[in-house]
Formats: structure tokens, sequence, C-alpha cells
């Protein structure tokens, strides 16, 4: 059987460094905030290319804490409005909702999956205060367009990087090219931790200190709350474990493109729609997205027949859950269309050769005798 993610036998990759740095902590006698954190916190910071970065609980706390200090910061209020992607997972939502500020959704573009920068201008009202750009399935949706937009309504421009580490558009990583990023390290992530992690990287040293003080309750100094804050810190161990995997980071990342690249010369079906090759060359592939027109057959016939685990990355766009039925109305095509119709295959650096021919031969002889793929873009 084919996994879609072993993350035991991804983690191995580099186990007993993992084990030596787990150890460390253990042995310290510091489980918070102390010298893995800190280490951890400078060498991503340099890897992104921002002054600071900040580790917090997990990628959703690190997006809301970057909404909350800019309210400390008088910068936006309630009901303020942030424009965002409606091809996200539902923490980016969260993320805004919880700080009392409205989500503003922008239909995606079906050749990048990313936001439509052509559709932003013209959802920008007076109540606008930023545009939040999610780098989706771990291709760069930052534009030119967009910083120009920030610039000229004077917007913030915040990064959701949970799936991204790693990309670059230029010769600047995604994390560095907004006011803000909030990045995840859930263990499936490119660098992913042993459990919950998320870090804030910025250049902006009030946003940095209150990120910082707003993780710790709301204190600079230990029993002295001047703000009201919550507890998301990222742990001594997640810390030690993110170091040691963020030195691999390129390097898996590499092979995982050259994965990508191989999927793309090989797969040769008229049933499956795959990223062209601009999205091949660019992303550092969180997942390996491919549509086709019933993607839950595709999900059985893999399995059936091939013994090969593929994954639905979402299944209703955020406007759609019952929790934001208020959004319901909203019509956001393409996203819809993306979320119906697209399948995740498994891709990774611990995939041998074998299993990646049997994956291509498996998309290969796929067949679909329903409806025509013209609903697919």
């Amino acid at each position: 059987m084919i996994q879609y993610l072993n993350l035991k036998k991804l983690n191995a990759q580099h186990g007993e460094e993992i084990k030596d740095a787990i150890n460390k902590v253990v042995d310290s006698g510091w489980y918070l905030r102390k010298e893995a954190t800190k280490q951890f916190e400078e060498h991503y910071a340099q890897y992104i290319g921002t002054k600071y970065c900040v580790g917090c609980g997990n990628g959703l706390d690190a997006l809301t804490l970057i909404f909350r200090a800019y309210k400390e910061m008088g910068i936006m209020k309630d009901g303020d409005e942030v424009i965002v992607s409606g091809s996200t997972f539902i923490a980016t939502i969260l993320s805004i909702t919880e700080n009392n500020l409205k989500p503003v959704f922008i239909d995606c573009r079906l050749d990048t999956y990313q936001i439509d920068d052509s559709l932003i201008e013209q959802a920008i009202t007076p109540r606008t205060r930023a545009i939040l750009i999610v780098h989706l399935y771990g291709k760069c949706a930052y534009t030119e367009k967009i910083r120009e937009l920030c610039k000229k309504h004077d917007l913030k421009l915040v990064e959701d990087n949970a799936q991204a580490q790693g990309c670059r558009f230029g010769n600047k990583h995604t994390g560095s090219l907004g006011d803000a990023a909030a990045h995840s390290f859930y263990p499936g992530k490119n660098l992913g931790a042993l459990g919950d992690a998320g870090a804030v990287t910025t250049n902006d040293p009030k946003l940095e200190s209150l990120v910082r003080d707003l993780g710790s309750y709301g204190a600079k100094i230990p029993q002295d709350f001047y703000i009201k804050g919550r507890n998301s810190r990222m742990d001594e161990i997640q810390a030690a474990v993110l170091d040691v995997k963020l030195k691999y980071l390129d390097e898996e990342n590499r092979r995982r493109r050259e994965i990508a690249e191989y999927y793309c010369k090989n797969i040769h079906n008229p049933a499956i729609k795959l990223p062209n090759s601009d999205y091949i060359k660019t992303s550092v592939h969180h997942i390996f997205p491919v549509l086709c027109e019933d993607s839950i057959d595709l999900m059985h016939d893999l399995f059936a027949s091939h013994e090969i685990i593929s994954a639905c990355h979402y299944q209703l766009p955020p406007h759609k859950q019952y929790c934001y039925r208020e959004y319901a109305d909203i019509e956001l095509p393409n996203t819809e269309m993306l979320f119906t119709h697209e399948r995740s295959i498994p891709l990774n650096s611990t995939l041998t050769q074998e299993e990646i021919e049997t994956i291509v031969e498996a998309l290969n002889s796929y067949r679909y005798y329903g409806a025509s793929q013209k609903n697919m873009g």
C-alpha cells in the first residue's frame, strides 16, 4: 500500500538528530521559551529573511495574533474588512472573525489556484484595512499588483504561509513579502513539528513585541499583564525538532519538485487535469493537486485497484461551511469548482521511484465514464 503521507517514515530520515535534540531539551530541565525556542526563532527569521520570528502554539494562533496586534496598535478596529481568498482552509477565516473583523472573499484563478488579483481593487472599501494572501498548496500567491494595491490604498499585506515554507518570489522567501506572515508547523507541513506549533515573521519591531506579549497572557514581564492576551507558545521540544528539520527543508523541497516534474511529464490522461508547467517549477508542492470530474470516483479507483491512498484536501470552502452561513450566497465559481474536483495524490520526499511509477501508472489507467471534463476549467 502507498500511503498518502507516512509521518514516521518522513521523520525517520533525520531520526537520530531529532532524538538527540529532544534528549537535550529533556535533560536541560527547561521546556518553554528557553534556548531551543530562541535558537529556532533566530534561524527561521534568517531563513525567511525577516528581522523577527515569534514562535507560538499553531498557525491559527499566528494569524489571530497578527490581527489582534494590529488592533492593539490602532491600525484596525471592530468591523474593519480584510480581503482574503475564498480558496483556503477555514483557519484563515477564523483568524479574521475571531478579531471581530469582516472577511471579504475573492475568487481564485484556475491556473495558479491563488487569489485573483484582478478582482481585488473592486472589493476595496473605506473599511478595508488589509489583504490576506494564502500561499495555497505551496504556490506563491504574491504579485506585484497586490503590493501596489496595498501601497495605493494604505493596506497591510499579511501572508498565510502555512503551506509554503521554502517557497520563493524572485530571491525572497514567502513569509517575508508582506508586513507580517503566519506559519504553521503542523506535522504534515513541508517543515513539520511533532505536534502543533506556529510562528509569526515580520520586520516590524512593535508588531513583534505585541505578538510575543499577547501570546504570553498579555505580559512583557511575568505577572505584569498590561493587555488581555492568551496562552500561545511554542514549546522547547517542537522548537528543537524544527531546528533540526529546517536544515533539510530546501533539499526536501527540491525532491518534491523533482517528483512533481516527473508526474507532469509522465501522467497523460484526458480525464485528469494537472497543474501547469509554471506551477510545477515555482511551487514547493505541499500537496500535488489533480482535478477530475468525480474526485470520489478517482479516490475509490486508486485505492481499490492500486492500493494508493489519496486525499481530498478541502471538501467545502469556508463560505459554504455552516458556521459561516451568512456568506453562503456569495458566488466564487472557481473556488467552488476547485474544492469539488480536486484530489491530492502522494508527493513527499520519502516516496521511492517504484512508488512514484506505480502512482503514474494508476493515474494513466484511470477511466471515467461519466460526464465530460468541461466543467473543470
